[in-house]
């Protein structure tokens, strides 16, 4: 299980901010194998952990650790490709928000979680715990979706408050600078709260009768991509963002797919040979292995992240899995990575 991808036109604002700091980004997106021809393809993606390492290594080269919240500047929905377009052409603010959430499978894919919208908060997931890497996609998400609620509207549109699930960060002086109201740290969510008149603004480009055409394009775009998931997958997108909390059950599972607990026992053993336990013991040693290999994240984060009751039961299990101890794989592959 991959921990999920993203448009590869989601660089396009980092390269901006970059270049905005009289830099070239050429270089450190080489690096990442990003080329022009990447760049054009409307459907190619890379995978979240390559962002967040090249949103590190961003870093790095600009000197600047708020170069996530300096990519919300220069987004655009054109970015967003046929979900932004049709988010464009929508009534109203609120409108459009549900639109970027209905249709975000179009541009990425997270499979711990994904955004939500229950007016006035617009809502972005991320892993937890916090570190460079991922206060990177953080920062860039809620500074782009902050952007957008302006560009619909003209510049009409009003953030209330931001709330951010880790603590201030050395740079916490700059995200009131950028989203010009409180911005409220150490929060269960990551969102925007609206203020709730603006979320009725009309858009400056809205057109109901591309609206509605856009709309059914996204619908057959999004059954494109979806069409071909089995009950696994869909057992797997239920089960996944909850793995470092109280699991579903069999039958809460079933539930949310609308059917029988016996049938989807019976349909997960006639479809895979497998048992929904099976599931998700499969699906930690995945995530396991990606969260080793594609993060630094520390084991007992991981070990939290997985759902485990101490770093020391997942090192066991790490070891039955692979073999190896975590910290004995994680270094065999930097080694790997230096020949």
């Amino acid at each position: 299980m991959k921990l999920g991808d993203i448009s590869v036109s989601y660089l396009l604002s980092l390269r901006s901010a970059i270049r905005q700091q009289q830099l070239d980004p050429a270089p450190l997106l080489e690096r990442f194998g990003i080329t022009e021809a990447l760049l054009a393809e409307p459907h190619a993606r890379i995978s979240i952990p390559r962002f967040m390492r090249l949103g590190n290594a961003a870093i790095r080269y600009t000197k600047n650790p708020a170069i996530g919240l300096a990519m919300g500047n220069h987004s655009q929905l054109s970015h967003l490709g046929l979900a932004g377009m049709t988010a464009q052409c929508a009534p109203d603010l609120a409108t459009a928000f549900e639109v970027l959430v209905r249709y975000e499978r179009l541009t990425s894919q997270n499979y711990r979680g994904h955004s939500s919208f229950e007016a006035p908060a617009l809502r972005f997931y991320s892993i937890a715990p916090y570190n460079m890497f991922n206060l990177f996609v953080v920062d860039s998400a809620l500074s782009a979706r902050a952007l957008t609620g302006k560009q619909l509207t003209g510049g009409l549109a009003q953030l209330r408050e931001v709330h951010i699930e880790f603590p201030p960060p050395t740079y916490a002086a700059r995200y009131e600078e950028l989203f010009q109201c409180p911005v409220l740290f150490s929060q269960p969510h990551n969102q925007l709260m609206w203020e709730p008149r603006s979320l009725q603004l009309p858009l400056t480009q809205s057109a109901p009768g591309h609206y509605q055409h856009l709309l059914t394009l996204c619908d057959q775009r999004l059954h494109e991509l979806t069409r071909h998931r089995g009950l696994r997958e869909r057992v797997e997108s239920i089960v996944a963002p909850q793995l470092h909390q109280r699991l579903p059950s069999l039958m809460q599972v079933a539930r949310e797919l609308g059917l029988p607990s016996w049938t989807l026992r019976r349909r997960l053993q006639q479809e895979d040979h497998t048992r929904f336990q099976d599931i998700i013991d499969d699906m930690r040693r995945e995530l396991a292995v990606s969260y080793i290999r594609d993060t630094e994240l520390a084991l007992g984060e991981i070990a939290f992240l997985l759902g485990f009751s101490s770093p020391e039961a997942f090192q066991r299990a790490f070891k039955r899995w692979t073999g190896s101890a975590p910290g004995g794989y994680r270094r065999g592959i930097l080694e790997k990575g230096k020949t």
